[in-house]
């Protein structure tokens, strides 16, 4: 299985090395990236632009109210390891890389890390060893074997000097880097991702169904909920027409959320978290991942909720989404959000790279 390593740049004044940094690691370790599939994406925190951390939540809630913080969330999740390349500044790293660690908490877990450091006299090794201590701290491993460069000496002109030691010491890290992230896979999968959902799924589904909706039966003062009454063969129907995904939790399901092309929308449904577990960021998880899986051409996400549910209706407005009363069946209330044209292609690219799965 391919992996996916995020090469991040740290800083981002004007008249920076970090490109260059990461221009030559990326060359020299080409045939390494070929070699153990890998692909490999750069972060550029000047592009990236992230603002200083301006989340209400707190990150470990993944509850994330800026588009910005969510698209970040999304690049640091999809990796399986990642490259550090950071300068040094006053004995330390760039704000801007603390920056960056900081408003993820979740994301950044059980993932190995290399850096790349760089600077005058301690070649950025004092911004390494700052950096390391905050990635330890969020559960990544450094896995050692980091690369320093010392401006004078190994960046006169800006650009990095070719040696074959030092090529064949990078190969090697990423290398390191690479089998690091194959062993701690397992880590990252065995709990709470989000992934399709199947039919041995459904008796859980219904269980899950039942438990979530009593809340909605009682705050809009109705039995006539579908979720309630479901069998589980429409139940398991449902998968045939929906794309559902599920998340387990210590091996129970605990949350799902479903999708489906509805003419020019893409409309989301039965988005559910188990009781026990709310007010964690699970609900924010499964909506922004059934979001991710628009279609490209799709103009705007539509999905429904009960007149009366004030707690789902907080947790949709805070995510963009904004009321309107067209389509809505009795007793219920639609809720809608525009789709920016450069998302939506952006959302065409990972439906056609995603996995295929049976039709839903």
């Amino acid at each position: 299985m391919s992996k996916k390593i995020l090469v991040v740049i740290a800083s981002t004044r004007p008249g920076r090395l970090g490109p260059a940094v990461a221009d030559w690691f990326l060359q020299v370790t080409a045939p390494t990236t070929t070699e153990l599939d890998l692909t490999i994406e750069v972060a550029d925190l000047a592009k990236v632009g992230l603002p200083f951390l301006d989340e209400p939540e707190h990150p470990s809630t993944g509850i994330y109210h800026y588009e910005h913080t969510r698209e970040w969330s999304r690049r640091v999740q999809a990796a399986d390891g990642l490259v550090f390349v950071t300068g040094e500044y006053n004995f330390a790293m760039p704000a801007t890389l603390k920056n960056a660690f900081d408003y993820l908490s979740r994301e950044w877990a059980w993932k190995p890390c290399l850096f790349i450091g760089y600077g005058n006299t301690s070649a950025g090794s004092r911004g390494v060893q700052m950096a390391r201590g905050v990635a330890t701290s969020l559960r990544m491993l450094s896995i050692g074997g980091d690369i320093y460069l010392r401006i004078a000496d190994d960046l006169p002109d800006g650009t990095v000097i070719s040696k074959d030691s030092r090529t064949k010491y990078a190969r090697s890290a990423l290398g390191q880097l690479a089998r690091a992230a194959e062993v701690m896979r397992p880590l990252r999968s065995e709990d709470e991702q989000i992934v399709p959902a199947t039919s041995a799924d459904v008796a859980e589904l219904v269980v899950l169904q039942r438990a979530c909706w009593v809340d909605e039966a009682v705050a809009n003062q109705t039995l006539d909920l579908p979720a309630l009454h479901e069998s589980a063969v429409e139940v398991e129907a449902a998968l045939h027409e929906w794309s559902v995904w599920v998340v387990r939790s210590a091996g129970r399901l605990v949350g799902s959320v479903r999708g489906k092309r509805g003419g020019e929308d893409w409309l989301i449904g039965r988005l559910m978290v188990a009781p026990d577990q709310r007010h964690r960021g699970l609900g924010q998880r499964l909506l922004a991942h059934a979001e991710a899986h628009a279609p490209g051409d799709a103009t705007a996400i539509q999905l429904f909720t009960g007149a009366r549910s004030t707690g789902p209706q907080a947790l949709y407005q805070r995510a963009g989404y904004q009321l309107t009363a067209e389509g809505s069946p009795p007793g219920a209330v639609g809720l809608r959000k525009s789709i920016p044209a450069g998302r939506a292609r952006q959302n065409s690219e990972l439906n056609s790279t995603a996995p295929v799965f049976p039709s839903r």
